[in-house]
C-alpha cells in the first residue's frame, strides 16, 4: 500500500462511532506502520454517530479527492418510528411529542414517499454540522439555543417502500450531497399529519463504493498492520521513532 501517493479506504462504520472516531483509528495505525507522528488521513463525508455503512477514509495525496468523492450520489436504508418527534429528528436526543397515527395506511405512505422525490428544498437539522456565524449548529443546540436554519435545495432521485409494521416505516432512498435523512423523516411525519423520527440508518452506498465493498475497522487496521509498503519515487521516510537513517 502507497500511502503517501494515496490510499482509499471504505470502511462499514460501527454503531455509536463518530466519523472522526474512524478516521482517527486510520490514521493511528498507519502512523505506527509508517514510523511517523503525524500523517494526513481524512473522510469524504460524515455519517451520523447511530449511523452505520459506508464511510470512505483518504490518505497521503488522495485527501485531495474528498470533496470529489463526497460529492457522489448516497444510498441509504432508513427506518423512521411514525408517531413521535425528537429535536434531534433521531435517537440522540429524547421524544418530546407524540402524534396520532391511526389515520396512516400504507398507500398514505407510498404516496407521500413519492412526493419527496425530485429537486427539493430541505432545511437541516438544528443538531448538525452546518456552521452558523462559523459556529457547527449541534453546539448552540447543545447549549439550548434556538436556531432558525435556512432551508437548501437538494435532489432525492428514488424513494423505495420496504414496508410498514405498525409504526415502523422503513424505506431506500438514494440522493445528492447535503441531503439529511433525519431532516426527511421529520419531513414525512409533518406530510403524514402527524410526527417521526429516524430510528436507524445504514448507508449502503457512496458512489460506486457498496457496503459490501467494505471492510470493518478492525480489518481495515489488520492490513494496514501487515501491508507491504511502497513509496513515491524519490521519497525518503524517516524513522522518527530510532532517528535512523531514512528507509
Amino acid at each position: 500500500m502507497d500511502f503517501i501517493s494515496g490510499e482509499i479506504i471504505a470502511i462499514d462504520k460501527p454503531l455509536g462511532w463518530t466519523s472522526f472516531d474512524a478516521v482517527k483509528r486510520l490514521r493511528g495505525a498507519i502512523q505506527k506502520r509508517l514510523r511517523v507522528k503525524k500523517f494526513k488521513v481524512g473522510h469524504a463525508g460524515t455519517l451520523d454517530p447511530l449511523a452505520t455503512g459506508v464511510l470512505i477514509v483518504c490518505t497521503g495525496r488522495a485527501t485531495r479527492r474528498i470533496e470529489e468523492l463526497q460529492s457522489g450520489e448516497k444510498e441509504y436504508v432508513a427506518t423512521v418510528e411514525l408517531g413521535a418527534t425528537t429535536p434531534s429528528f433521531d435517537l440522540e436526543t429524547e421524544i418530546d411529542a407524540r402524534y396520532p397515527t391511526d389515520h396512516i395506511t400504507e398507500d398514505m405512505v407510498k404516496e407521500v414517499l413519492n412526493s419527496f422525490v425530485g429537486n427539493i428544498m430541505q432545511v437541516p437539522p438544528v443538531f448538525s454540522a452546518v456552521k452558523v456565524d462559523g459556529k457547527r449548529a449541534y453546539k448552540y443546540a447543545r447549549h439550548g439555543k434556538d436556531l432558525e436554519l435556512k432551508a437548501k435545495p437538494i435532489i432525492i432521485r428514488e424513494i423505495v417502500f420496504l414496508g410498514l409494521e405498525g409504526n415502523l416505516l422503513k424505506f431506500r432512498v438514494v440522493c445528492g450531497k447535503g441531503t439529511y435523512i433525519r431532516s426527511l423523516a421529520r419531513d414525512l411525519g409533518q406530510a403524514l399529519k402527524s410526527g417521526a423520527h429516524l430510528k436507524e440508518l445504514r448507508r449502503t452506498r457512496v458512489g460506486e463504493i457498496k457496503v459490501d465493498d467494505c471492510l470493518k475497522i478492525d480489518d481495515a487496521v489488520e492490513k494496514i498492520a501487515n501491508a507491504e509498503l511502497t513509496f513515491p519515487e524519490n521519497y525518503y521516510l524517516v524513522d522518527q521513532h530510532k532517528n535512523e537513517e531514512p528507509v
